[in-house]
């Protein structure tokens, strides 16, 4: 067994230091570690985009990620989406445009769509399919999940524009 290796990273806005193995992906320490169950594993070989998480300003499979690369590093997962008891705008889409089922593929789906949202606020559906493009649904198809991603982004986006205009 290998010696473990301390981590000190920023998981949700919030300082977090843990031990794991240098062997261990960042998706087991996420999720065995530190006990953010949220992000899911769906395949383990990075194919379905399920355990998909913000690691500094880029999004990652969290499965082919070690742990320790980490280090020093910001992590978003899916329970960094909402605000308290405030869903983010794209959960609420998820949910009003049944855009989810089993629920597997949904953290890795919401968290790519915020990345995609912080750098195009209103993209296109092309832009959003290409996007999205490294995330498998085997339950809902993508038309939902593409309207329910567009949804969200006019919410923004208005609520933006209402919010400066006061």
């Amino acid at each position: 067994m290998s010696a473990k290796v301390q981590v000190q990273t920023t998981i949700n806005n919030e300082p977090v230091e843990f031990l794991c193995e240098p062997r261990q992906s960042l998706l087991e320490c996420l999720r065995d570690v530190v006990g953010l169950t949220g992000t899911k594993e769906g395949c383990g070989d990075g194919n379905c985009g399920s355990c998909t998480v913000k690691l500094g300003d880029r999004i990652v499979t969290s499965c082919l990620v070690l742990g320790v690369e980490a280090n020093g590093e910001s992590i978003t997962t899916v329970e960094g989406l909402a605000h308290g008891n405030t869903l983010h705008p794209l959960q609420k889409a998820f949910l009003e445009h049944a855009a989810l089922q089993c629920g597997i593929c949904t953290p890795g789906f919401l968290i790519a769509a915020d990345a995609l949202l912080q750098k195009h606020p209103q993209p296109t559906e092309e832009q959003t399919r290409f996007w999205l493009a490294n995330n498998l649904c085997r339950c809902t198809g993508y038309d939902k999940i593409i309207r329910a991603v567009q949804a969200a982004a006019t919410e923004i986006t208005t609520t933006k524009s209402n919010g400066a205009a006061q």
